[in-house]
């Protein structure tokens, strides 16, 4: 099993929960992704995030703040609550603004800053 760490981030709160996960074989590889933008699901269904296990992934959120990021893997993650405007430092790719009940998934390699104007809580997965 994966768990996912505890870390907190400058002087803004920002909380994993570490919740203990399997690899999930219907994530796209890694290799298999041809994806430097930020890919927006708007509100999929139910059937979609169960298929993914989202509600089994790992949960992390914060309060409204703006700090850089930088994604070492791929990420996938479900917004329980809030909303962000994520902004690719690359300025040739496109800022993603996104709220509760949107499945977001981020290219490895991408560094950006989130700008979290509504409390955000969501559950995510790296891969």
């Amino acid at each position: 099993k994966v768990l996912t760490s505890l870390a907190l981030l400058s002087s803004t709160t920002h909380a994993f929960v570490a919740r203990p996960s399997t690899l999930r074989n219907d994530l796209p590889s890694p290799s298999s992704l041809n994806m430097s933008e930020i890919e927006v699901v708007s509100q999929p269904d139910k059937d979609f995030l169960d298929k993914k296990g989202v509600f089994n992934w790992g949960t992390w959120g914060c309060g409204v703040s703006k700090f850089p990021w930088t994604y070492d893997q791929n990420e996938s993650c479900y917004l329980l609550a809030g909303k962000v405007t994520v902004t690719p430092d690359d300025k040739s790719l496109q800022p993603a603004t996104f709220g509760k009940g949107d499945f977001v998934t981020f290219p490895a390699g991408m560094s950006c800053t989130w700008d979290v104007s509504e409390t955000v809580e969501k559950n995510f997965m790296f891969f």
